[in-house]
Parts: structure tokens; sequence; C-alpha cells
């Protein structure tokens, strides 16, 4: 099992980025994908995004909702959030997580991580 984030960059605010998670070793229609961040600073990461593997189901932390998008290409077996709208605050390493369950949950280190992808957002 391996998660790739891809796709961060350095953003003026107002701007959108595309994340990318592409899986291997496991089909991400069945299995739900977290995205999370951690900022810089911070200890914790930060729950952002889950799309569900058992009805498609999405779910947005408060300060991201309305302006961030996750979405799932089969094809691709790849898991993306689109991120519009960006503020400085967004400004962190994104990372994508899965248990292999068909239901979002939190994540936590016994479960499958990317390695990370930075977005900075600056002027």
């Amino acid at each position: 099992v391996q998660l790739v984030e891809s796709g961060g960059g350095l953003v003026q605010p107002g701007e959108s980025l595309r994340l990318s998670c592409a899986a291997s070793g496991f089909a991400v229609h069945y299995s739900a994908i977290g995205w999370f961040r951690q900022a810089p600073g911070r200890k914790e990461r930060e729950w952002v995004s889950c799309i569900s593997a058992r009805d498609d189901s999405t779910s947005y932390a408060s300060s991201v909702k309305g302006r961030f998008t996750i979405s799932r290409d089969i094809a691709k077996n790849t898991v993306f959030l689109q991120m519009n709208s960006l503020k400085r605050e967004d400004t962190a390493v994104y990372y994508c997580a899965t248990d292999l369950s068909f239901d979002c949950k939190g994540y936590d280190s016994d479960d499958y991580w990317g390695q990370g992808t930075q977005v900075t957002v600056s002027s």
C-alpha cells in the first residue's frame, strides 16, 4: 500500500491548487481517503476532508468548506483535493491517509500515509 501526494506549490492568496493522492496496492473506490494538513510550528495534523467509499459522501472541515472539493478518479486510482480561494492560513504540508476501510474516520500512525506535499500561500 502506497500513497503519493503531489500538486503542492507556492501560490498567492485567492489562487487555486489541485492536490493529487495517487494510490497503489489497493483500489481507492473501495477505501475511504482522508486529507490532513500540518501547519508550520504545529505538532498535530488537522483533518481537512474525507471521501467515503461506502456511499461516496464527502465531508469537510469548517475552515475549508465551500472552498475545497475532494473527488476520486477510479481509472487513475487517485483522489484529488481541489483548493480554491486559498488563504495564508491554508499554508501547510498536506497529507492523504487511509486505513483501507469503507468509512471515513480518524487516522493515526497505524494507518497508511503519504509523504506530504507543501502548500504555501503567500503574496
